[in-house]
């Protein structure tokens, strides 16, 4: 647990895992209801692998700016100068105000988005974001829930929305409202600030918390960005779908490999496993184009 602000009430939790001599790591960043450990399939699968992986928690702050500055500090705070943002629907909204915040001297070197949006008006909720503070935990809670799945699921997808509706129970009403807050409160990306850096979107085709409209934005917003479908997965890819997803952020990071911006310890890397990645995404493209 890191403070960086001032206020000492200002915890940022992490896990920080892999080889710690990687100064580029991906950082994770969670959805409202989510907290650091709900991206634990991609800690153990990446790290595995040799990847130096960062999962976050972030503190109460109640405006993105906020959020950008308080960030930055961590990030100077654990000494590193560029990272690579893995951000789910609020997380991924986040990161690319971070790196829009960032850009005149950036710290992001790319981004994968999650199920992520780019204008928090897709939520009509502009007009009550600012009342969220006033509500308790369990209206909080309900309007989370809201926008989980129902209906009839497959085992894992079940088994991810139980593991979110726990990480949920254990958010207090400070923190819910806060990320709420920051989730409905009116603003919007300015891509043209982020418009040099690496996009990987990655979205699912089955039920999940965002419009079609929403998807279509972001893809408009970053015309060039690579696109990494789930048949399925609905609001939780990363604990319903990990395997597809570790292959996604794999296969993102690549380009970065044998850079000072890679991610994975370089010894971990073989032209064998190169290639095997993309073949693998290769096939994979061309089964969903069926």
């Amino acid at each position: 647990q890191i403070i960086v602000d001032d206020d000492d009430s200002k915890i940022w939790s992490l896990y920080d895992a892999g080889p710690r001599s990687i100064r580029c790591p991906l950082i994770f960043l969670p959805p409202v209801s989510g907290t650091a450990d709900v991206f634990f399939q991609q800690i153990l699968a990446l790290t595995g692998w040799g990847y130096r992986v960062i999962a976050l928690q972030y503190p109460v702050y109640w405006d993105h700016l906020e959020f950008c500055d308080g960030f930055r500090k961590l990030l100077d705070h654990l000494q590193l100068d560029k990272v690579h943002l893995f951000g789910a629907s609020l997380g991924g909204f986040l990161a690319q105000k971070f790196a829009e915040y960032t850009h005149k001297s950036p710290r992001v070197q790319s981004l994968i988005l999650c199920n992520a949006f780019s204008d928090t008006s897709i939520f009509n909720q502009t007009w009550t974001a600012n009342s969220f503070w006033l509500l308790p935990a369990f209206m909080l809670k309900k309007i989370v829930l809201g926008n989980f799945a129902s209906g009839p699921l497959d085992p894992e997808m079940a088994d991810g929305i139980d593991f979110m509706v726990d990480r949920l129970e254990s958010l207090g009403q400070s923190e819910l409202a806060s990320r709420l807050t920051l989730n409905c409160q009116n603003s919007y990306v300015e891509p043209h600030k982020i418009r040099d850096i690496p996009v990987t979107i990655m979205d699912v085709f089955d039920q999940s918390a965002l419009s079609t409209e929403a998807k279509e934005e972001m893809y408009k917003l970053y015309p060039n960005a690579r696109r990494a479908h789930l048949k399925t997965g609905g609001n939780f890819p990363y604990l319903c779908r990990s395997a597809e997803v570790n292959l996604y952020i794999q296969i993102h990071l690549l380009q970065f490999h044998g850079t000072r911006y890679a991610a994975i310890d370089p010894s971990m890397v073989s032209a064998e496993e190169v290639q095997v990645q993309k073949i693998s995404l290769h096939s994979s493209n061309e089964q969903e184009e069926q």
